[in-house]
C-alpha cells in the first residue's frame, strides 16, 4: 500500500512493554540449530548460491552491453559485442580493485566490486557507481577520484543528472539549480531566485525527499525541463531522534490527505548556455504523476510525464488532477512559454499510463501522440492527432495489458512494448514482449516462452537482451532481434545446482477463487523442505494490499522472496496472494475496492485460505496468522480487528494505519478526496484502524521504527492509543532511530517475527536470542 523506502542509522532496538499475557507455548522448544536451519533460506544466503543469472543489461551503443555475471568464484563484468558474439571484462578488475581501493583507503577484492552503475564519459573516462557513490576513473582504471554521492548532502558531492552528451551533470544546491562539468569539476549556477521551500527541481513527495534533481535535459544538452516546487504553505512532519543529550529533530514539508495547501510545482525551462529561466504560462500544476502519487517515481529516477521532441524544439508533458481522475497532454513552446492543451481524458477512479512506466509517447515528427488508456477494460495503446487532439485508431486492442512501451520507432512506425494476459494460457500476471504498429494490426509475440521476461532493448532497437523465467525455473538470457524475436546469440543459463544442494525447493503456484467465488487470484506456497502430509501446519499469510503492488512481487525467479521459505522451514505454511484491488489485471479487478481502502484485499485473503484449508487436509484452518509491512502493515491489523475469527496471530510493520495521515496524493489518489458530512463524518472514517480496535480477539504485535520519515511512527502510535483504551493486550516493537526499512535492525525484526509465529501460532518455545548471521561484505 506504501511505497516502501528504505535506509536508517540505528543506535539500538527497545522492546516496549510485552503487553501480551497469552498462555505460555505449549509444544516442542526449538533449537539454535532449527533457526539456523530456517536462515539458510534467507535471501542473504540463498541469493549468492544462483550462478550465471543474468537478468539485466546495460547497453553501452547499439552493438555493446555490459552486465555482471557471478558464480562461486565471485562478480565478473563483461562487455557483449552483439555483431561477434564475444564476450570480453569491461574492464581490468584487479587494477579497478586497486584504483578505487586507493581512493577509498580501504582494500576492494575485485571479485566483490559491487558496481551498480557504469557509463564512459564523452572523453574517456569511467563513471562507476558502487552503493550510489560515484567514482570517476581513467580510461585504463589505474586512477580513480570520488565524484557525487546519490545520498550525500555535502557540498560539491550533490547527486547529479548527466546531460545526454555526457558532458554535464545538473544539481541542486541552496535551492537553486547548478550544472557541473564532469571531468573538470568546474561549477555553474543557472537559477538565482530559489529559496526555502520554493526551490528549483527539488525532490519532495512527502513520504520520500532526497538530494535527488528532478529534471529532463533536451536531447541537445541544452536545455532543461525542471520546475520550481512550492512547498511554502505545506504543512510540515516532525520526528524526533533517540540519544542522550538534545535529541535530533527532522522536519520536512508533509502534506496530508485533505489539506487545503498541498505541494505545488511550477513548470519551467532553464537554457543552460544564458542561464535564463522560461516559466511556462499556466498555473502551478498539481505534484503528481499518471504512473504514480509522485512527479518522479519510475526506475531510472527522473522526472515522469514529460518529453522532449528529438530536436527539441517543443516539449510534452501531462498534467493530473489532484484526485488522479483527470489528465491533460499539453504541449509547451519553448521560446515563449505559451502551452497548449491537446485534449485530455478523464475517468470515474483514476487514471493511470502503465504498471512501472509512463507509457504515452510524444511524435512531433509525424504530428501524433501515443496515449495510453484503460478505457476498455484493458491498458491499451491508442493514436492521437497532434494538431486536432482527436482519436485516429486504436493501437492495440483486446483483453490483455500493455504495461511498459520501451520505445517508439516514428519512422518505421513502429512500437515495442511489454504486456501481460494477452496469451490465452499463460499466467497473467507474466510478461511478455512484443511489437505492434502504429497504424494497428494484430501486435507481434516476439518473446513467446510461457515465463517472464526481462526485456533491456538496443537503444535502436534492433536488438533485445530476453532474461526469461518463473517462480520455479531459474533465468534463462538471450540475445533477440527486434525484427522477429529470433535468438541471435546466448549470453547465460542460471545454474541453481549450488542452491539445490542446500535442499532449496521451489515455492508452489496456486490458484484460488475470490471473494465473488468467479475470480481467479493468483499466489505462491512456500513449505518446510520436510513437509510431512501427514502432519497439520499453521499457516501465515503474507499480505501487502497495494494498490499499487500485491503480495507476490514479480513473477521472475528468485532464490528468497522475504523470508517466506524460512518461516516455513520452522514448521508453517506460507502463503502469498495477489488479491482484488491488486494491479496487472483488468481495470475492473484493479479497481474493486476503489474508495474503500479499508478493505485492504482481505475478502479474497479470507475466501483464498478457505479454500486452501479445504483443498489441503494438512493446513490447520484453526491455526491461521498474518503479516505485513507498511501497507501489509495496516492491512494486517485490519485482518486481526475485522476477521478476528479467522487470524490469531498478526505482526504489522511500519503500517499507515490512518491514512489521513499519510502523505496527500497516495491515499487521495485510492481513496478519492477527503469529505466531511454536516454530522462531522468523513469518507475516511472506516479505512481507520484505531476505529476498529475494540475487534482485536488473537495475539498482535505492532513495531515501527521511531524515525520513519515515510510512515511516521505516529501511525502506530494511533492504534496503541486505541488498544490501550480499549483494555486490549498486544505487544509493541519500536526501533530507535530506525527509518521505514528498519535498516540494521531488519535482521533483528526477523528474529523477532520468527519468535512470535513459533510462540504463539506454533504454541511452540522459540531458542532465546537467537542471532542472526549475515555474512559479512
Amino acid at each position: 500500500m506504501v511505497p516502501m523506502k528504505h535506509g536508517t542509522r540505528l543506535l539500538g532496538a527497545l522492546v516496549l512493554g510485552a503487553l501480551s499475557t497469552g498462555a505460555a507455548a505449549q509444544g516442542r522448544t526449538l533449537t539454535n540449530d532449527d533457526y539456523a536451519k530456517a536462515e539458510r533460506y534467507v535471501g542473504y544466503n540463498t541469493t549468492p548460491l544462483v550462478d550465471h543469472a543474468v537478468t539485466s543489461v546495460m547497453w553501452l551503443d547499439n552493438a555493446h552491453f555490459w552486465y555482471r555475471d557471478h558464480d562461486a568464484k565471485g562478480d565478473r563484468y563483461l562487455r557483449y559485442d552483439a555483431s561477434s558474439g564475444k564476450t570480453t571484462p569491461l574492464f581490468d578488475h584487479a587494477r579497478l580493485a586497486a584504483a578505487l581501493g586507493k581512493a577509498l583507503g580501504k582494500p576492494v577484492k575485485a571479485d566483490k566490486l559491487g558496481i551498480t552503475g557504469y557509463s564512459e564519459t564523452a572523453d574517456g573516462h569511467l563513471d562507476v557507481a558502487i552503493r550510489g557513490k560515484h567514482y570517476l576513473c581513467d580510461s585504463k582504471g589505474n586512477a580513480c577520484a570520488i565524484g557525487n554521492d546519490e545520498n550525500s548532502e555535502a557540498v560539491g558531492h550533490e547527486p547529479g543528472v548527466l546531460s545526454p552528451d555526457k558532458r554535464s551533470e545538473a544539481f541542486v544546491r541552496d535551492w537553486n539549480l547548478w550544472v557541473r562539468d564532469v571531468v573538470t569539476g568546474k561549477e555553474t549556477q543557472l537559477t538565482l531566485d530559489g529559496v526555502e521551500n520554493y526551490g528549483y527541481a527539488t525532490d519532495n513527495a512527502g513520504w520520500k525527499h532526497t538530494n535527488k534533481a528532478i529534471l529532463v535535459w533536451s536531447p541537445d544538452s541544452k536545455q532543461i525541463a525542471t520546475f520550481q516546487q512550492d512547498q511554502r504553505k505545506t504543512g510540515d512532519m516532525v520526528i524526533v531522534g533517540t540519544n542522550v543529550g538534545h535529541p535530533k529533530v527532522e522536519k520536512w514539508k508533509y502534506p496530508l490527505v485533505g489539506d487545503k495547501d498541498v505541494t505545488m510545482i511550477e513548470r519551467v525551462i532553464v537554457d543552460v548556455g544564458s542561464h535564463k529561466t522560461l516559466r511556462l504560462k499556466m498555473e502551478p500544476d498539481q505534484h503528481r504523476s499518471t504512473l504514480c502519487d509522485d512527479v518522479s517515481c519510475g526506475r531510472d529516477g527522473g522526472w515522469d510525464d514529460v518529453q522532449w521532441a528529438s530536436d527539441a524544439s517543443s516539449l510534452a508533458f501531462v498534467s493530473s488532477s489532484r484526485d488522479h481522475k483527470q489528465a491533460w497532454f499539453r504541449v509547451a513552446d519553448v521560446h515563449t512559454g505559451d502551452v497548449r492543451t491537446v485534449f485530455d481524458e478523464s475517468v470515474p477512479t483514476y487514471y493511470e499510463s502503465g504498471n512501472g512506466k509512463v507509457n504515452w509517447q510524444y511524435l512531433p515528427e509525424s504530428h501524433e501522440v501515443v496515449w495510453f488508456s484503460e478505457r476498455n477494460n484493458w491498458g491499451n495503446l491508442y493514436l492521437y492527432d497532434l494538431d486536432s487532439g482527436k482519436l485516429k485508431h486504436a493501437i492495440t486492442t483486446g483483453e490483455g495489458n500493455v504495461t511498459e512501451v520501451l520505445k517508439v520507432d516514428a519512422k518505421s512506425r513502429t512500437a515495442w512494448f511489454r504486456g501481460v494476459g494477452r496469451e490465452h494460457g499463460v499466467d497473467p500476471y507474466y510478461q511478455q514482449f512484443y511489437k505492434v504498429s502504429l497504424d494497428g494490426g494484430p501486435a507481434t509475440l516476439l518473446a513467446p516462452e510461457a515465463a517472464d521476461h526481462t526485456i533491456s532493448l538496443s537503444p535502436d532497437g534492433r536488438l533485445f537482451v530476453d532474461a526469461y523465467s518463473t517462480p520455479t525455473t531459474a533465468p534463462v538470457t538471450v540475445l533477440r532481434s527486434g525484427d522477429d524475436g529470433h535468438v541471435v546469440g546466448n549470453i547465460a543459463k542460471a545454474d541453481i545446482s549450488r542452491l539445490l544442494a542446500t535442499g532449496w525447493k521451489a515455492p508452489e503456484p496456486f490458484t484460488v477463487k475470490g471473494r465473488d467465488g468467479k475470480t481467479d487470484i493468483y499466489g505462491l506456497m512456500f513449505k518446510p523442505t520436510n513437509f510431512d502430509p501427514s502432519k497439520k501446519y499453521p499457516i501465515v499469510d503474507y499480505i501487502y494490499p497495494g494498490p499499487q503492488t500485491g503480495s507476490v512481487g514479480s513473477r521472475s525467479f528468485a532464490a528468497a522472496r522475504v523470508d517466506h521459505q524460512a518461516l516455513a522451514e520452522l514448521g508453517f505454511i506460507v502463503v502469498a496472494m495477489d488479491g482484488m484491488g491488486t494491479p496487472w489485471r483488468s481495470k475492473a479487478f484493479h479497481d474493486a475496492y476503489f474508495g474503500n481502502i479499508g478493505d485492504n484485499t482481505l475478502p479474497d485473503q479470507v475466501a483464498g485460505l478457505k479454500e486452501l484449508g479445504k483443498r489441503h487436509g494438512w493446513i490447520d484452518m484453526d491455526r491461521v496468522g498474518i503479516w505485513g509491512h507498511s501497507g501489509g502493515g495496516n492491512a494486517t491489523v485490519t485482518a486481526m480487528f475485522r476477521h478476528a475469527d479467522l487470524f490469531k496471530v498478526g505482526i504489522a510493520e511500519s503500517g499507515n494505519h490512518d491514512n489521513r495521515n499519510y502523505e496527500d496524493d497516495w491515499a487521495e489518489k485510492w481513496q478519492g478526496l477527503l469529505t466531511t458530512d454536516k454530522d462531522g463524518k468523513s469518507n475516511y472514517d472506516d479505512q481507520a484502524n484505531q476505529n476498529h480496535a475494540e475487534g482485536l480477539k488473537g495475539h498482535l504485535l505492532l513495531a515501527h521504527g521511531t524515525m520513519d520519515d515515510n510512515v511516521p511512527p505516529y501511525e502506530t502510535l494511533l492504534v496503541v492509543d486505541a488498544l490501550i483504551k480499549a483494555n486490549k493486550d498486544f505487544d509493541l516493537l519500536l526501533i530507535p532511530n530506525a527509518r521505514h526499512g528498519y535498516g540494521a535492525a531488519s535482521n533483528y525484526m526477523m528474529r523477532k517475527r520468527w519468535d512470535y509465529f513459533v510462540r504463539y501460532l506454533a504454541g511452540e518455545t522459540p531458542p532465546k536470542e537467537y542471532t542472526m548471521k549475515p555474512p559479512k561484505d
